[in-house]
């Protein structure tokens, strides 16, 4: 299954961003809050009850892992980057607090970027714009669904992973594959 269907283990220089999208109740018939008006826009980005963030995470060759969480901390961001993250990793991301603290935690090197202050790289080589250029593609991809419903937004990231992996090699039967979860029977060629 795609949406299972995530890096395990990612090495070398990683970086970390979260990006957020609005809490959707899409299709649900008894709603725990009163309806939103038709074409609301959330205009503010936290982490309130209206936005659901999304940790995203991706090393240089572009393997990639991405954790919906209940809320952009320490005690959920740490776990899954705990199982993913290779001890001699170099770890890149904003200069959020949460990320140094789970770096010192985890005993890995941080190399936080200080976007409000105009820096966007450091030393030529540390930067966060793989995952950001990521995080834009997938919203932009996202957009042409009208919001996802919460509860499928899991299905639709392993849906994206799986177009950035395959790429233009995609075809039917990887697909029918992928979705049978026998996606990795299949060599992987990128050439004839």
């Amino acid at each position: 299954m795609p949406a299972a269907t995530k890096a395990n283990h990612l090495q070398g220089i990683i970086e970390a961003d979260e990006t957020f999208f609005p809490s959707s109740c899409k299709g649900q018939r008894h709603l725990n809050r009163p309806p939103r008006k038709r074409g609301k826009q959330i205009h503010v980005r936290s982490t309130g009850k209206d936005q659901v963030p999304v940790l995203v995470v991706r090393d240089r060759s572009g393997a990639t892992a991405d954790f919906m969480l209940n809320a952009p901390d320490r005690k959920t961001i740490e776990p899954p980057l705990r199982a993913i993250l290779a001890k001699d990793a170099i770890f890149c991301s904003d200069g959020a607090a949460v990320y140094r603290s789970v770096a010192h935690s985890l005993g890995i090197t941080h190399r936080p970027v200080n976007l409000s202050a105009g820096i966007r790289v450091i030393a030529g080589v540390y930067h966060i714009q793989n995952v950001n250029a990521y995080d834009s593609r997938l919203k932009q991809w996202m957009k042409r669904f009208h919001g996802v419903a919460t509860k499928y937004l899991e299905n639709y990231l392993g849906w994206r992973r799986w177009l950035e992996r395959w790429g233009g090699h995609n075809s039917p039967i990887i697909g029918l594959q992928a979705a049978l979860g026998r996606e990795n029977q299949f060599q992987r060629l990128m050439q004839t």
